[in-house]
C-alpha cells in the first residue's frame, strides 16, 4: 500500500500492508451462539458487542431457547435495540482497555516492530 496517499506513484513509497477485517464475524458469532444454546453448552451467555445485527439471535436464546443473555458494551453508547434483550449489561471502562493492551513495542523472530503513535 502507499506510505504516502499523495505520492501513491511511486514504488519507493510502497509498504507491505497486513490486512485483517471481519468478514463474516457477525454471522459466526451468531450461529455459534445458537448452536451452543441448542446444545445446552453453557449457563449464561455472554457477547461483548453492540452491533444490532445480534438483535434476533439474542432474542431468540433469550426468550426462546430460555437462556439469560449478558452484553458487554465496548462502545459509550449501548444500543437501544440491544438494551431491550439484555438480561444484564456491563461496560468495558478505559482503563480496562489500557490495561489490557501490548507494550508499545514488540520483538518477533524478525525483529523489533512498534504500534503507530495514533494507536
Amino acid at each position: 500500500m502507499p506510505l504516502d496517499p499523495a505520492r501513491s506513484g511511486s514504488r519507493r513509497n510502497l509498504v507491505w500492508v497486513m490486512k485483517t477485517e471481519e468478514k463474516g464475524s457477525d454471522v459466526n458469532l451468531a450461529t455459534h451462539l445458537l448452536n451452543d444454546a441448542h446444545k445446552k453448552d453453557f449457563d449464561i451467555a455472554v457477547m461483548i458487542t453492540n452491533d444490532s445485527d445480534l438483535l434476533e439471535p439474542m432474542r431468540i436464546v433469550k426468550e426462546e431457547l430460555g437462556f439469560p443473555v449478558g452484553l458487554i458494551n465496548p462502545h459509550p453508547r449501548t444500543s437501544f435495540q440491544l438494551q431491550r434483550e439484555a438480561s444484564f449489561i456491563k461496560k468495558v471502562r478505559p482503563w480496562h482497555l489500557r490495561d489490557s493492551q501490548f507494550p508499545s513495542s514488540l520483538q518477533d523472530n524478525d525483529g523489533s516492530f512498534t504500534k503507530p503513535a495514533g494507536w
